[in-house]
Parts: structure tokens; C-alpha cells; sequence
């Protein structure tokens, strides 16, 4: 059972989950949607991150619900995520209220939990993958690639990263069937520094509009 509240203007649902209660923050397209885009947050930090709420208030007015999802560990107030398989549970339970309007769903996430819609997309029927800072290895690390977790996803797989992620550049990702847009000087957070000559807004920008014409591009 779910249950439904609301912040502001956005519907929150609380999902049990087999690892205890999610909640997702519904943003819902003003008219007939086409596909729901569920997103969830990295391991450091949560669905107020600057990339997860551009999405949530772009993506509604192009047809497409934004479903921020909050894994357990985060509504229970815990600092640490937990292993891999425990946040794959964790994103398997929350899963049937996604898909309950009957809408296709993509998986998306950003850092770890774009890892977790990697690689439990197949097995969901997701319709496709959003991966949002896909940490390719730890920092400094490119011996501990995480590159077969993104070309096993399975589906279409659009990846948005920092041109300066420092857990993995664009130019170290491997060639495969994902798309690959590049946020120029953005690190892990999309954030760009002021010398840049690209502005804060304007990398949201790019985030909003790739997301905006890949959605729109899929069957």
C-alpha cells in the first residue's frame, strides 16, 4: 500500500519497499503524458540535486512525468548508502508504483543510482536509461572501470556527463549503443566553475535539452 501527501504543488508518494519506505515526488506532465522518467539520487546527496529538479521542471511541459525517487536509505536519514544490491532491492520495490499508470518508464538516476538503473533495467522492462554522471571508476582509478554495468543496461541509454567528472571524463567512456552528451566543464554535480565560458545556467540548459530531444526520439 501507498500513500499519497503533498509538498507545494507536487504529489509525494511513500513506497514499502522490501528495504524499508521510498518516496517519490511526483511532477506530472499538465496534459496526457507519453513516459514517465524516474530518477533517483547518488550516494551523496539527494533528489535536490541542481541536474534532478532542471529535469523536474522541463520535462512535464514536453508530454514526459518526472518521478524523483528517494531510495530507503535516504527517507530513513541515513548518511551512507548501502551495498549495490541492497539499493537494486530498494529500486525493484519501488518499480510497480512506477509503472502503475501503464505508461512506459524510464530508468534514470544520476552516479549511483544512474549504476542501479544500468543494472536493473532489463529486468524491470524499463523502457530506457537515463544515466546522469555515470561514475565510470572511483576517482583516479580507471583500473576499476564500471563500463560493463553501462553497456550491459540493455536498452536505449542516453549518458550525460561532466566534461570534467572526475569519475570519468567523456573521452574515457567506452563505444557502444549509448548516446553520450557532453556538459562542457561540468564536474560529478554539473557544476562549472565561474572562469568558465559557460555559465550555470546554460549547462542546465544543455542537460534539459538532450534529455528533451532524446525522450522525444524514443518509439
Amino acid at each position: 500500500m501507498t500513500n499519497d501527501t503533498r509538498t507545494g504543488t507536487a504529489p509525494v508518494q511513500t513506497v514499502p519497499t522490501a528495504t524499508g519506505d521510498a518516496r517519490i515526488t511526483w511532477h506530472r506532465a499538465p496534459r496526457a503524458a507519453r513516459l514517465v522518467l524516474a530518477v533517483s539520487h547518488g550516494a551523496g546527496g539527494g533528489i535536490e540535486a541542481r541536474d534532478l529538479r532542471a529535469l523536474a521542471a522541463e520535462l512535464p511541459a514536453h508530454g514526459v512525468t518526472v518521478a524523483l525517487v528517494e531510495q530507503p536509505w535516504r527517507v530513513a536519514g541515513k548518511k551512507l548508502a548501502p551495498a549495490p544490491k541492497t539499493l537494486d532491492a530498494g529500486w525493484r520495490g519501488i518499480w510497480p508504483a512506477l509503472t502503475a499508470a501503464g505508461l512506459p518508464v524510464i530508468a534514470g538516476g544520476r552516479s549511483a543510482g544512474a549504476r542501479v538503473a544500468c543494472r536493473t533495467a532489463t529486468e524491470l522492462g524499463a523502457a530506457a536509461v537515463l544515466a546522469l554522471s555515470f561514475p565510470l571508476h572511483p576517482p583516479g582509478r580507471p583500473d576499476r572501470s564500471r563500463a560493463a554495468e553501462l553497456l550491459g543496461a540493455g536498452v536505449p541509454t542516453l549518458v550525460v556527463q561532466g566534461g570534467n567528472d572526475p569519475f570519468g571524463r567523456p573521452e574515457e567512456f567506452p563505444d557502444g549503443d549509448h548516446e553520450l552528451v557532453t556538459v562542457p566543464h561540468g564536474d560529478h554535480g554539473f557544476a562549472v566553475p565561474k572562469r568558465a565560458d559557460i555559465t550555470q545556467e546554460q549547462a542546465l540548459a544543455v542537460i534539459t535539452a538532450a534529455v528533451v530531444e532524446w525522450t522525444a526520439s524514443l518509439p
